[in-house]
């Protein structure tokens, strides 16, 4: 039986604290997932992200497998970004999981209502964050099939 070539699936984190996203990047190194991250600090860069506008083009650029989506970010937050990420039509089937340090039962109703596909709270310490990290790559990467 001959297996397919996996071809690693790209995250597109969308966070504006510098530490967070090295932690994360450190803890998907530590699940030993193989999956390329990029990274853009608010709600209008991830937007020009996936429209490829500005500074974004096809190369530097790849379509995400999966969005980890702050809430709290500057310009426009994670609420309005992920509005209009599931009201497009080109971009509503990429997955979405917030990932935040927000806690508010407010929060959670809300961007499920606005689609997104989990709610992850950040875990406060790093193993914990590991732990997140290779539970979310076997699940989404291994388990759940994407659209391409």
């Amino acid at each position: 039986m001959e297996t397919a070539e996996v071809k690693p699936i790209v995250i597109l984190m969308a966070d504006d604290d510098d530490d967070d996203v090295l932690l994360t990047e450190k803890a998907l190194g530590e699940s030993r997932l193989l999956n390329t991250m990029k990274r853009v600090r608010d709600g209008e860069e991830l937007l020009d992200y996936l429209h490829r506008r500005g500074d974004f083009n096809e190369e530097n650029a790849p379509r995400p497998g999966v969005i980890l989506l702050d809430l709290n970010m500057p310009r426009k937050d994670g609420r309005e970004a992920l509005r209009e990420i599931k009201s497009d039509d080109t971009l509503k089937n990429i997955p979405v999981v917030v990932f935040t340090t927000s806690k508010a039962e407010e929060d959670v109703f809300k961007t499920y209502q606005l689609g997104v596909n989990s709610f992850i709270t950040k875990p406060v310490t790093f193993d914990n964050l590991t732990r997140v990290m290779r539970t979310l790559g076997n699940y989404w990467f291994e388990i759940v099939e994407l659209p391409h």
